[in-house]
Protein backbone atom coordinates (compact mmCIF):
# COMPACT_ATOMS: atom_id res chain seq x y z
CA UNK A 1 0.00 0.00 0.00
CA UNK A 2 1.46 3.21 -0.89
CA UNK A 3 2.23 5.74 1.48
CA UNK A 4 0.18 9.22 1.69
CA UNK A 5 2.25 12.50 2.50
CA UNK A 6 0.58 14.47 5.43
CA UNK A 7 -0.08 17.64 3.45
CA UNK A 8 0.79 20.88 5.10
CA UNK A 9 -1.70 22.46 7.72
CA UNK A 10 -2.97 18.58 8.16
CA UNK A 11 -3.35 17.24 10.63
CA UNK A 12 -3.17 12.98 11.62
CA UNK A 13 -5.91 11.14 10.13
CA UNK A 14 -6.57 13.04 7.48
CA UNK A 15 -8.37 16.54 9.45
CA UNK A 16 -7.37 19.69 8.99
CA UNK A 17 -5.71 21.21 11.54
CA UNK A 18 -7.81 24.04 13.29
CA UNK A 19 -6.73 27.60 12.94
CA UNK A 20 -7.19 29.75 15.58
CA UNK A 21 -9.96 31.50 13.59
CA UNK A 22 -11.95 28.23 13.91
CA UNK A 23 -12.17 28.31 17.75
CA UNK A 24 -15.01 30.07 19.39
CA UNK A 25 -14.24 32.82 21.62
CA UNK A 26 -15.38 30.17 25.13
CA UNK A 27 -12.57 27.68 23.33
CA UNK A 28 -10.01 30.43 23.47
CA UNK A 29 -11.28 31.89 26.97
CA UNK A 30 -10.70 27.95 28.07
CA UNK A 31 -7.35 27.33 25.98
CA UNK A 32 -6.19 31.31 27.77
CA UNK A 33 -6.79 29.87 31.61
CA UNK A 34 -4.95 26.28 30.27
CA UNK A 35 -2.01 28.37 29.18
CA UNK A 36 -1.65 31.24 31.76
CA UNK A 37 -1.89 27.96 34.83
CA UNK A 38 -4.42 27.05 37.75
CA UNK A 39 -3.21 29.57 39.95
CA UNK A 40 -3.42 32.62 37.80
CA UNK A 41 -7.14 30.74 36.52
CA UNK A 42 -8.01 30.11 39.79
CA UNK A 43 -8.07 33.79 40.84
CA UNK A 44 -9.84 34.96 37.26
CA UNK A 45 -12.55 32.35 37.98
CA UNK A 46 -13.48 34.83 41.62
CA UNK A 47 -14.57 37.47 39.50
CA UNK A 48 -16.98 35.46 37.46
CA UNK A 49 -20.24 34.48 37.55
CA UNK A 50 -21.33 31.11 38.29
CA UNK A 51 -22.97 30.06 35.01
CA UNK A 52 -19.64 31.39 33.28
CA UNK A 53 -17.26 29.28 35.63
CA UNK A 54 -19.24 26.28 34.73
CA UNK A 55 -19.22 26.89 31.17
CA UNK A 56 -15.22 27.51 30.76
CA UNK A 57 -15.28 24.46 32.95
CA UNK A 58 -16.74 22.90 30.46
CA UNK A 59 -15.18 23.80 27.47
CA UNK A 60 -11.59 23.28 29.52
CA UNK A 61 -12.79 19.56 29.67
CA UNK A 62 -13.15 18.64 26.43
CA UNK A 63 -10.33 20.55 25.03
CA UNK A 64 -8.00 18.66 22.83
CA UNK A 65 -4.19 18.27 22.16
CA UNK A 66 -3.24 22.20 21.51
CA UNK A 67 -0.52 23.11 20.63
CA UNK A 68 2.45 26.04 21.33
CA UNK A 69 1.84 27.30 18.00
CA UNK A 70 -1.94 27.84 18.71
CA UNK A 71 -1.14 28.74 22.15
CA UNK A 72 1.06 31.69 21.19
CA UNK A 73 -1.31 33.14 18.60
CA UNK A 74 -4.39 32.65 21.03
CA UNK A 75 -2.17 34.68 24.04
CA UNK A 76 -0.56 37.47 21.29
CA UNK A 77 -4.37 37.78 20.14
CA UNK A 78 -5.84 38.14 24.05
CA UNK A 79 -2.79 40.61 24.47
CA UNK A 80 -3.62 42.91 21.52
CA UNK A 81 -7.52 42.91 22.66
CA UNK A 82 -6.00 44.17 26.24
CA UNK A 83 -3.76 46.54 24.62
CA UNK A 84 -7.01 48.18 22.85
CA UNK A 85 -9.00 48.22 25.85
CA UNK A 86 -6.32 49.76 28.16
CA UNK A 87 -6.07 52.39 24.88
CA UNK A 88 -9.84 53.07 24.78
CA UNK A 89 -9.75 53.74 28.35
CA UNK A 90 -6.97 56.41 28.05
CA UNK A 91 -8.44 58.09 25.15
CA UNK A 92 -11.58 56.60 23.54
CA UNK A 93 -12.26 54.47 20.53
CA UNK A 94 -10.68 56.69 17.93
CA UNK A 95 -7.21 57.40 20.10
CA UNK A 96 -7.22 53.33 20.02
CA UNK A 97 -7.85 52.73 16.67
CA UNK A 98 -4.86 55.62 15.90
CA UNK A 99 -2.51 53.94 17.96
CA UNK A 100 -2.90 50.80 17.10
CA UNK A 101 -2.92 51.41 13.25
CA UNK A 102 0.38 53.23 13.85
CA UNK A 103 1.64 49.75 15.24
CA UNK A 104 -0.18 46.99 13.50
CA UNK A 105 -1.92 48.50 10.57
CA UNK A 106 -5.20 49.75 9.48
CA UNK A 107 -7.17 46.47 9.08
CA UNK A 108 -5.45 44.69 11.80
CA UNK A 109 -6.72 47.98 14.05
CA UNK A 110 -10.29 47.64 12.57
CA UNK A 111 -10.02 43.84 13.32
CA UNK A 112 -9.17 44.37 16.74
CA UNK A 113 -11.52 47.19 17.15
CA UNK A 114 -14.42 45.32 16.13
CA UNK A 115 -14.21 42.39 17.66
CA UNK A 116 -13.57 44.38 21.43
CA UNK A 117 -16.48 46.87 20.66
CA UNK A 118 -18.68 43.52 20.08
CA UNK A 119 -18.91 42.60 23.39
CA UNK A 120 -17.67 45.66 24.82
CA UNK A 121 -19.93 48.42 26.05
CA UNK A 122 -18.40 52.01 26.74
CA UNK A 123 -19.53 53.69 29.16
CA UNK A 124 -21.72 57.02 28.69
CA UNK A 125 -19.53 59.62 29.65
CA UNK A 126 -16.42 58.10 29.65
CA UNK A 127 -14.73 61.41 28.45
CA UNK A 128 -16.07 63.52 31.33
CA UNK A 129 -14.99 60.66 33.75
CA UNK A 130 -10.86 61.75 32.55
CA UNK A 131 -11.58 65.54 33.15
CA UNK A 132 -10.89 67.34 36.21
CA UNK A 133 -13.57 67.78 38.82
CA UNK A 134 -13.16 71.34 39.17
CA UNK A 135 -13.25 72.16 35.37
CA UNK A 136 -16.16 69.47 34.72
CA UNK A 137 -17.80 72.07 37.35
CA UNK A 138 -17.68 75.43 35.63
CA UNK A 139 -18.63 72.80 32.46
CA UNK A 140 -21.70 71.44 33.50
CA UNK A 141 -22.79 74.03 36.79
CA UNK A 142 -25.41 75.95 33.94
CA UNK A 143 -26.95 72.59 33.00
CA UNK A 144 -30.17 71.61 33.66
CA UNK A 145 -30.43 70.06 37.08
CA UNK A 146 -31.51 66.58 35.50
CA UNK A 147 -28.25 66.94 32.82
CA UNK A 148 -25.98 67.12 35.93
CA UNK A 149 -27.85 64.15 37.89
CA UNK A 150 -27.33 62.29 34.70
CA UNK A 151 -23.38 62.62 34.70
CA UNK A 152 -23.23 62.83 38.18
CA UNK A 153 -24.40 59.31 38.30
CA UNK A 154 -22.21 57.81 35.51
CA UNK A 155 -19.04 59.59 37.06
CA UNK A 156 -17.37 57.60 40.16
CA UNK A 157 -18.60 58.68 43.36
CA UNK A 158 -15.13 60.42 44.60
CA UNK A 159 -15.53 63.20 41.33
CA UNK A 160 -18.89 63.18 41.85
CA UNK A 161 -18.91 64.28 45.40
CA UNK A 162 -16.50 67.22 44.48
CA UNK A 163 -18.75 68.61 41.92
CA UNK A 164 -22.45 68.20 44.30
CA UNK A 165 -20.95 70.13 47.28
CA UNK A 166 -19.58 72.89 45.43
CA UNK A 167 -23.17 73.40 43.05
CA UNK A 168 -25.35 76.41 44.81
CA UNK A 169 -26.84 75.26 47.66
CA UNK A 170 -30.52 75.52 45.91
CA UNK A 171 -28.93 73.39 43.45
CA UNK A 172 -27.55 70.66 45.45
CA UNK A 173 -30.77 68.69 46.68
CA UNK A 174 -32.67 68.92 43.52
CA UNK A 175 -29.40 67.23 41.83
CA UNK A 176 -29.28 64.75 44.99
CA UNK A 177 -33.21 64.39 44.59
CA UNK A 178 -33.11 63.28 40.65
CA UNK A 179 -30.08 60.98 41.13
CA UNK A 180 -31.77 59.42 43.75
CA UNK A 181 -35.27 58.42 41.98
CA UNK A 182 -33.29 58.07 38.56
CA UNK A 183 -33.70 54.11 37.14
CA UNK A 184 -33.15 54.02 33.18
CA UNK A 185 -32.00 56.08 30.69
CA UNK A 186 -32.44 56.01 27.09
CA UNK A 187 -29.42 55.64 24.69
CA UNK A 188 -30.87 58.58 22.82
CA UNK A 189 -30.76 60.83 25.57
CA UNK A 190 -27.37 59.77 26.51
CA UNK A 191 -26.23 60.84 22.86
CA UNK A 192 -27.82 64.24 23.13
CA UNK A 193 -26.31 65.16 26.03
CA UNK A 194 -22.95 63.65 24.84
CA UNK A 195 -23.53 65.58 21.81
CA UNK A 196 -24.03 68.87 23.44
CA UNK A 197 -21.16 68.17 26.11
CA UNK A 198 -18.52 67.02 23.66
CA UNK A 199 -19.93 67.80 20.03
CA UNK A 200 -19.95 64.83 19.35
CA UNK A 201 -21.15 61.22 20.32
CA UNK A 202 -19.24 58.45 22.31
CA UNK A 203 -19.34 54.79 20.58
CA UNK A 204 -22.57 52.88 22.26
CA UNK A 205 -22.12 49.34 21.71
CA UNK A 206 -25.63 48.33 22.29
CA UNK A 207 -28.58 50.10 22.55
CA UNK A 208 -29.98 48.40 25.65
CA UNK A 209 -31.29 51.24 27.91
CA UNK A 210 -28.53 51.90 31.03
CA UNK A 211 -29.56 52.09 33.98
CA UNK A 212 -27.24 54.61 36.55
CA UNK A 213 -28.51 56.54 39.47
CA UNK A 214 -30.72 55.13 42.39
CA UNK A 215 -30.54 55.70 45.74
CA UNK A 216 -27.15 53.61 46.28
CA UNK A 217 -25.77 55.34 44.13
CA UNK A 218 -26.48 59.38 46.49
CA UNK A 219 -26.03 57.52 49.36
CA UNK A 220 -22.33 56.76 47.85
CA UNK A 221 -21.50 60.50 46.95
CA UNK A 222 -22.75 61.77 49.88
CA UNK A 223 -20.92 59.86 52.18
CA UNK A 224 -18.08 61.53 50.60
CA UNK A 225 -19.06 65.17 50.58
CA UNK A 226 -18.24 67.54 53.69
CA UNK A 227 -20.69 67.41 56.28
CA UNK A 228 -21.97 70.89 55.78
CA UNK A 229 -23.30 69.73 52.65
CA UNK A 230 -24.32 66.57 53.58
CA UNK A 231 -26.89 67.92 56.18
CA UNK A 232 -28.37 70.48 54.06
CA UNK A 233 -28.94 68.04 51.48
CA UNK A 234 -30.77 65.71 53.97
CA UNK A 235 -32.54 69.01 55.36
CA UNK A 236 -33.85 70.33 51.99
CA UNK A 237 -34.80 66.46 51.14
CA UNK A 238 -36.58 66.12 54.24
CA UNK A 239 -38.79 68.76 53.15
CA UNK A 240 -39.43 67.96 49.48
CA UNK A 241 -39.79 63.86 49.76
CA UNK A 242 -39.30 63.28 53.27
CA UNK A 243 -39.66 59.28 52.47
CA UNK A 244 -36.54 59.58 50.35
CA UNK A 245 -34.72 61.72 52.44
CA UNK A 246 -35.30 58.82 55.26
CA UNK A 247 -34.29 56.21 52.93
CA UNK A 248 -30.97 57.82 52.16
CA UNK A 249 -30.72 58.07 55.83
CA UNK A 250 -31.00 54.88 56.64
CA UNK A 251 -28.28 53.86 54.15
CA UNK A 252 -25.37 56.48 55.10
CA UNK A 253 -24.14 54.90 58.04
CA UNK A 254 -24.81 51.11 58.00
CA UNK A 255 -24.14 49.12 61.41
CA UNK A 256 -20.42 47.66 60.55
CA UNK A 257 -19.54 51.00 59.83
CA UNK A 258 -19.14 51.41 63.63
CA UNK A 259 -15.44 49.64 63.33
CA UNK A 260 -14.57 53.07 61.61
CA UNK A 261 -15.34 54.50 64.85
CA UNK A 262 -12.59 55.29 67.42
CA UNK A 263 -12.62 53.50 70.60
CA UNK A 264 -13.79 56.78 72.88
CA UNK A 265 -17.29 57.42 70.17
CA UNK A 266 -17.84 53.82 70.42
CA UNK A 267 -17.55 54.05 74.31
CA UNK A 268 -20.00 57.44 74.30
CA UNK A 269 -22.29 55.29 71.97
CA UNK A 270 -22.23 52.60 74.33
CA UNK A 271 -23.83 54.68 77.37
CA UNK A 272 -26.58 55.73 75.36
CA UNK A 273 -27.34 52.07 74.04
CA UNK A 274 -29.98 49.68 75.68
CA UNK A 275 -28.02 46.49 76.60
CA UNK A 276 -30.55 43.98 75.31
CA UNK A 277 -30.92 46.01 71.35
CA UNK A 278 -26.75 45.76 71.73
CA UNK A 279 -26.83 41.74 71.81
CA UNK A 280 -29.19 41.81 69.27
CA UNK A 281 -27.85 43.83 67.13
CA UNK A 282 -24.60 41.99 67.41
CA UNK A 283 -26.55 38.34 66.70
CA UNK A 284 -25.54 38.77 62.44
CA UNK A 285 -22.67 40.65 62.25
CA UNK A 286 -18.77 39.42 62.00
CA UNK A 287 -16.24 38.54 64.46
CA UNK A 288 -14.31 42.28 63.48
CA UNK A 289 -17.44 44.04 64.88
CA UNK A 290 -18.15 42.46 67.71
CA UNK A 291 -14.66 42.30 69.16
CA UNK A 292 -14.66 46.20 68.47
CA UNK A 293 -17.27 46.70 70.85
CA UNK A 294 -16.24 44.10 73.48
CA UNK A 295 -12.70 45.71 73.81
CA UNK A 296 -14.50 49.00 74.41
CA UNK A 297 -16.34 47.44 77.59
CA UNK A 298 -15.09 46.00 80.76
CA UNK A 299 -14.47 42.66 81.03
CA UNK A 300 -17.26 42.15 83.34
CA UNK A 301 -19.61 44.00 81.26
CA UNK A 302 -18.38 42.07 78.23
CA UNK A 303 -18.79 38.84 79.40
CA UNK A 304 -22.53 39.59 80.56
CA UNK A 305 -23.17 41.21 76.89
CA UNK A 306 -22.07 37.89 75.92
CA UNK A 307 -24.11 35.97 77.88
CA UNK A 308 -27.18 37.98 76.83
CA UNK A 309 -26.00 36.81 73.20
CA UNK A 310 -25.89 33.32 73.98
CA UNK A 311 -29.14 33.11 75.91
CA UNK A 312 -31.20 34.92 73.38
CA UNK A 313 -31.53 32.42 70.98
CA UNK A 314 -32.59 32.46 67.50
CA UNK A 315 -33.49 36.32 66.79
CA UNK A 316 -35.34 37.40 63.73
CA UNK A 317 -33.97 39.24 61.02
CA UNK A 318 -36.22 41.92 61.42
CA UNK A 319 -35.40 42.65 64.40
CA UNK A 320 -31.38 42.28 64.59
CA UNK A 321 -32.21 45.10 61.63
CA UNK A 322 -34.13 47.04 63.59
CA UNK A 323 -32.06 47.25 66.71
CA UNK A 324 -29.10 48.28 64.39
CA UNK A 325 -30.60 50.87 63.14
CA UNK A 326 -31.72 52.48 66.34
CA UNK A 327 -27.98 51.94 67.44
CA UNK A 328 -27.18 53.73 63.87
CA UNK A 329 -29.56 56.67 64.62
CA UNK A 330 -28.15 56.85 68.01
CA UNK A 331 -24.63 57.18 66.11
CA UNK A 332 -26.12 59.84 63.64
CA UNK A 333 -27.49 62.34 66.70
CA UNK A 334 -24.02 62.18 68.67
CA UNK A 335 -22.38 63.26 65.48
CA UNK A 336 -25.14 66.10 64.75
CA UNK A 337 -24.33 67.37 68.39
CA UNK A 338 -20.86 67.01 67.78
CA UNK A 339 -20.34 64.44 70.69
CA UNK A 340 -18.56 62.00 68.33
CA UNK A 341 -16.92 61.96 64.84
CA UNK A 342 -17.38 59.85 62.06
CA UNK A 343 -14.68 59.77 60.07
CA UNK A 344 -15.34 59.72 56.02
CA UNK A 345 -13.25 59.34 52.84
CA UNK A 346 -11.53 62.52 51.41
CA UNK A 347 -12.34 64.36 54.75
CA UNK A 348 -9.09 66.52 56.42
CA UNK A 349 -7.76 65.10 59.39
CA UNK A 350 -8.98 67.16 62.79
CA UNK A 351 -6.58 69.58 64.05
CA UNK A 352 -6.63 69.50 67.96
Amino acid sequence: MAKTALQPGAAPGGSKKKGVKDYTGRQKAAIFLVTIGSEISSEIFKFLREDEIETLTFEIARLETIDAEQKDAILNEFQELMQASQFISTGGIDYARELLEKSLGSQKAIDIINRLTSSLQVRPFDFIRRTDPAHLLNFIQQEHPQTIALILAYLEPNKASIILQNLPNEVQSDVARRIATMDRTSPEVLREVERVLEKKLSSLSSEDYTAAGGVESIVEILNLVDRASEKQIIEALEDEDPELAEEIKKRMFVFEDIVMLDDRAIQKVMREVDSQELAKALKSVDSEVQDKIFKNMSKRAAGMLKEDMEYMGPVRLKDVEEAQQKIVSIIRHLEDTGEIVVARAGEDELVV
